[in-house]
């Protein structure tokens, strides 16, 4: 990981903690470029505005813009990205994925690789502890957000 991407997932993990703070899903996303210049930043808000599409991911690309530079830029998150919004990186061509960790939840960083995205895994302590202090605190809605049904039948 270079140090511009090291920015980058900086960038990412203080937007997990935002999340975090309001209530949400600690998981952010930056996007910028290779030197570390931060285009656009994003955290989970599904809870915070009850759209089942705002990831952290998609949330940042939208705070982007319309851009026509989306293959010079690299996207850090926090989480290794679930198939929405590994998605959206491979619709809009990002070249570059830096995913602080992949433990907690493994997304489609296979199609992120099969579109010929580079995909780094940093293994990063900050994320890895996030995740799993609010998984072991908020089972239920970490189970919401990922999409396991209830364990009662109805509920």
């Amino acid at each position: 990981m270079s140090p511009g991407e090291l920015l980058l997932l900086d960038a990412a993990v203080e937007q997990a903690r935002k999340s975090l703070a309001e209530g949400g899903i600690p998981i952010g996303a930056a996007i910028g470029t290779p030197e570390g210049v931060v285009v656009a930043l994003g955290h989970n808000l599904r809870v915070q505005t009850g759209d089942t599409t705002a990831h952290a991911e998609t949330v940042c690309l939208r705070n982007a813009g319309r851009r026509r530079d989306w293959h010079r830029l690299v996207m850090a998150t926090t989480l290794s990205p679930c198939a929405m919004c590994s998605g959206t990186a491979v619709l809009h061509r990002i070249p570059r994925v830096v995913i602080g960790e992949h433990e907690t939840f493994m997304g489609r960083e296979d199609w992120l690789r099969e579109a010929g995205c580079s995909v780094e895994v940093a293994h990063d302590a900050r994320c890895l502890e996030l995740m799993r202090a609010f998984v072991r605190a908020r089972p239920d809605l970490w189970d919401e957000d990922i999409g396991v049904p209830p364990a009662k039948p109805g509920a």
